[in-house]
């Protein structure tokens, strides 16, 4: 048995199936061994897979075979009594589709088998004890991948001939079919909410393979509706959705909704994500702070206006109670569809001489950049959290941004006329319109963004191309 002190995880040539050896200690008693330990084995790599379940296996006799089994969630395989010869296929689709691994397991050793890798096992003493956690609860009904445990192609190297007296193999596993007759498990997959938006769309280009749902397929401010979703087929939550009509917002009705779409649903969606162990991503605003600080860091103090940036400061709360998170904070996001660079461009095709405001600062951030950083927070392995992302450059007022519009097309940039926030506004308060308080300031520092390799395009630039120039 092992001694050392030290628990020790090594990769294998399948890809996520870790070695975990395990300090065992022993005297004229017996012995003690941490079998699962969470704070010193996620240290040292192992996922923080979430058990839910604990199972035992009592092989009476020397020889019993059981596997291969190819069950949709982790496992961390140990023994508790005797010695076991293990050995997994990859299942999965992709390159590592075949790939085998065994080894011989006894108390000093424990293998952790990620999700679509083919489980087996064969008894190498009497009353043998084999131990799994799951991260999922065992359900009749779905059928998954197995594999035969002769079969040729993956070549187990039994120590004990399956078609020895000593060798005891259900039925089930017998019939088991051979691996050209398996159908590869899928991995899990990406759920694009609020797809028909502009980000929503934005993100249907970067992740093509995700299925896309709107809020009349799903309506995520509804508990029932959430709790009812088959949340266990997905690994990645992108939320696209929200209410963003600031101004409306600031009436009894637009209020509740606000809340509803901006807080409640997030607020579910994190509790489904810390439930399923999803990872969630969802989008916040610069709204969630009062505007007067010149540059806006992740870390600020949350200090919102108005009921929008309320509920979406609620909404970041929410999901930053989930494990598993990106929280990205955004600005002025222009995509496909109704905004404001394409209100400038009619504005001025039409020859109109518009008055926008001057005097709130930030940056715009398209809706293709805001995509492509989702996807490499996604796909990067970047540390959870919070993260602002938006165009890069030098910020601008909206006046400035309108004017660039207008010199693009052909226009004078004078020809755009700046105001102040409470110059525009004072029209629409006049006549009792429903007006929400704005941040002057809304610049989001993008430091840490760019700390993890993402460089976001200069939003100059990326205008330019957004209107075909």
């Amino acid at each position: 048995m092992n001694s050392t002190n030290e628990v020790k995880i090594d990769t294998t040539p399948i890809p996520g199936l870790l070695v975990v050896t395990l300090p065992v200690h022993g005297d004229a008693r017996g012995w003690f061994k941490e079998n699962w330990q969470r704070a010193k084995m996620t240290a040292l790599g192992l996922p923080d897979f979430g058990p839910v379940q604990n199972n035992m296996s009592f092989n009476a006799s020397r020889g019993a075979t059981r596997g291969i089994h190819t069950e949709p969630w982790d496992k961390f395989v140990s023994v508790a009594f005797g010695r076991v010869f293990a050995a997994w296929v990859d299942m999965r689709e992709g390159d590592s589709f075949r790939q085998t691994f065994s080894i011989e397991i006894g108390p000093e050793t424990a293998v952790f088998v990620p999700r679509g890798v083919g489980n087996s096992y064969q008894a190498l003493e009497d009353n043998t004890v084999y131990s799994y956690l799951v991260n999922d609860h065992w359900q009749p009904g779905p059928a998954y991948p197995a594999l035969n445990l002769a079969d040729p192609t993956a070549a187990i190297p039994w120590p004990i001939p399956l078609d020895s007296d000593e060798v005891e193999i259900s039925e089930k596993d017998r019939n088991n079919p051979l691996l050209g007759d398996v159908t590869p498990m899928k991995p899990k997959k990406t759920l694009i909410i609020g797809a028909k938006g502009q980000l929503g769309r934005a993100l249907a280009v970067v992740f093509p393979e995700a299925e896309q749902v709107d809020l009349d397929e799903l309506d995520i401010s509804s508990a029932a509706a959430v709790e009812a979703w088959p949340w266990s087929d997905y690994e990645v939550v992108l939320n696209a959705a929200a209410f963003t009509a600031v101004d409306l917002a600031e009436t009894p009705e637009g209020r509740a909704t606000s809340w509803a779409a901006n807080a409640v649903a997030p607020a579910l969606l994190a509790r489904a994500a810390t439930e399923h162990r999803l990872t969630l991503v969802h989008v916040s605003s610069d709204y969630v702070f009062d505007g007067t600080a010149a540059s806006h860091t992740e870390d600020e103090r949350l200090s919102p206006l108005g009921v929008y940036g309320q509920s979406k400061a609620a909404g970041d709360i929410a999901v930053a109670t989930t494990p598993r998170h990106y929280i990205l904070r955004t600005s002025w996001v222009i995509g496909e569809g109704k905004n404001f660079v394409r209100t400038m461009q009619t504005l001025a095709g039409n020859g109109v001489s518009p008055s926008v405001v001057s005097d709130q600062i930030g940056r715009l951030t398209f809706a293709s950049t805001l995509a492509d950083a989702i996807r490499h927070l996604v796909t990067s392995g970047a540390e959870f959290g919070t993260y602002n992302v938006t165009n890069d450059g030098e910020p601008m007022s909206w006046r400035e941004i309108a004017a660039e519009v207008f010199a693009l097309l052909g226009r004078d940039r004078d020809d755009v006329i700046g105001v102040s926030t409470e110059e525009y506004f004072a029209g629409p308060l006049a006549e009792g319109k429903p007006v929400s308080p704005r941040p002057l300031q809304s610049t989001l520092d993008l430091s840490k963004i760019k700390a993890i390799g993402f460089q976001p395009d200069d939003q100059l630039g990326a205008l330019r191309a957004y209107l075909g120039q």
